[in-house]
């Protein structure tokens, strides 16, 4: 496996690892070379990680291309929850007083060095650290309160703030590493026996209206949950439930998904999943997945502040610009214009380092294909909004205009949109999905993007299916629940 070290700035590595390739992380992300290879293992040490930074994207765009990135985004993601620290504090509480107990002062802070620590001492603690926080260099901050430690804080380290007495132990932890790996230690599961649905019922892009959560949790009871409806105040009780089934609006810096990743962490079956809410949610990681598996999406940019110039003679206008987590055609701009297109950027560039540019294909509907478990569940055309390119037309009062639906049976769906559907879904995972695809003048269909919460509400996803459209769902959760149940 190629090793790949990321960086800000190459001049700041002052590592000399053997077999090691140390690039930037611009290079990393804009040179096609990347794209193109397999079997790469990125070591991601860039200066900022913070959502929708160079440094986040070298790791979201790592996972999109088939390498794997240390850290990963739900790492990254990890690292900011206060929960999950918190979690992690109590879960390790006996080896951190263990570890830290010949400590005099009240505060202490560990350096972590590709799982390891420079004092023997601290290797085990560095050791379940690492196991929780999957990142190649991190700093921990513990404070001794009432008499016993506590995780304070984790983060990842910078090279730049390694001393340079530690630098030979860095190295010899660096090729240790890269050769040998880390043992992985799985965690134990805590599994109660219900069922929690996360659902906000006055919030109006809720995917499932009151109505379908009624039919939710009726199927569910058939399927032997005990079932109820639980809001973002109830985080700290996810441990007493069996299963998560989130039906609001997921993004990554959200409390859907701290809900979903401390589920998981709690050993839950989780729909939806953290890892399909960071591949799904992003237009930019998309793009890419559905280019490296050769899955049909409209001509694409991955546009930054450096190729502009790229949209005039590779797109031409009109093309449609995605903020890469807008919902609900948030978002997502059709723009006329190079003049149009200049207005437009600055405020994208201001919330993401890279966005999505495609060619504008004018359709009568979209269609959506329902997907669970790596097979259709529901069909569906949306219509554009009347005198709109788009299903929702927002209004200047806030109001939202919605075009017309037509159910339609899975039989009846043409075989190449749901072979590229389920191809979509697929490379996301096995979870609970709506692919949208467009059908274009000559005949061809392609990807728009796939949605990790498909909207499914009573008198519209459910029109063919009907009850069993709900009950396939909460089923197939039963099942995923009796599994683990059997292999505790």
């Amino acid at each position: 496996m190629k090793n790949l070290v990321v960086v800000s700035n190459p001049q700041h590595w002052h590592f000399n690892v053997p077999g090691v390739e140390v690039i930037s992380a611009k290079k990393y992300l804009t040179e096609s070379r990347f794209s193109l290879e397999r079997n790469i293992r990125v070591i991601n040490l860039c200066r900022s990680l913070k959502y929708q930074s160079m440094g986040y994207y070298v790791s979201l765009l790592a996972q999109a291309r088939g390498h794997k990135p240390l850290p990963n985004v739900q790492t990254i993601q990890d690292l900011k929850l206060v929960s999950i620290i918190k979690f992690v504090s109590a879960e390790l509480d006996d080896l951190i007083q263990k570890s830290l107990q010949r400590i005099h002062s009240d505060k202490f802070t560990l350096s972590v060095y590709f799982g390891r620590n420079v004092a023997k001492t601290h290797d085990r603690l560095s050791l379940q650290l690492y196991q929780h926080f999957k990142a190649p260099l991190l700093i921990a901050q513990f404070t001794r309160i009432n008499g016993k430690w506590q995780l304070q804080n984790i983060s990842p380290l910078m090279p730049t703030d390694i001393p340079e007495s530690h630098f030979d132990f860095v190295i010899e932890a660096a090729q240790t590493f890269l050769t040998k790996g880390i043992g992985y230690q799985k965690k134990k599961a805590n599994l109660p026996y219900d069922l929690a649905i996360l659902y906000t019922p006055e919030d109006p892009t809720c995917p499932s209206d009151k109505r379908a959560i009624s039919k939710f949790m009726k199927a569910a009871e058939q399927a032997g949950f005990n079932t109820e409806i639980i809001t973002k105040e109830d985080f700290s009780r996810l441990a007493e439930f069996d299963a998560l089934f989130i039906r609001e609006t997921t993004t990554v810096n959200h409390y859907t998904y701290r809900f979903a990743r401390r589920a998981a962490a709690e050993g839950l079956v989780v729909i939806d999943d953290p890892d399909s809410i960071v591949k799904c949610t992003n237009k930019v990681y998309l793009a890419e997945l559905m280019e490296r598996h050769r899955i049909p999406i409209p001509k694409t940019l991955i546009l930054h502040a450096d190729n502009l110039d790229c949209v005039d003679s590779y797109l031409g206008y009109p093309c449609v610009l995605k903020h890469p987590d807008g919902s609900f055609s948030k978002g997502v701009v059709k723009v006329d214009s190079r003049k149009h297109l200049m207005e437009i950027v600055p405020g994208l560039l201001e919330k993401s380092d890279l966005f999505v540019a495609q060619e504008f294909i004018r359709t009568e509907f979209d269609w959506r294909i329902g997907i669970l478990d790596q097979k259709p569940l529901f069909a569906c055309k949306y219509f554009m909004a009347r005198k709109h390119w788009q299903i929702y037309k927002r209004k200047e009062d806030g109001r939202v205009i919605c075009g017309k639906y037509e159910t339609i049976p899975i039989s009846m769906v043409p075989k190449k949109i749901l072979k590229t559907a389920l191809k979509a879904a697929n490379a996301i995972g096995n979870g609970l999905y709506g692919v949208d695809l467009k059908v274009g003048a000559n005949n061809d269909c392609y990807i728009i993007e796939v949605n990790d919460n498909p909207s499914i509400e009573y008198d519209v996803e459910d029109q063919v299916a009907g009850d069993d459209l709900y009950f396939t769902i909460m089923n197939k959760m039963a099942l995923l629940v009796e599994r683990k149940k059997r292999n505790v």
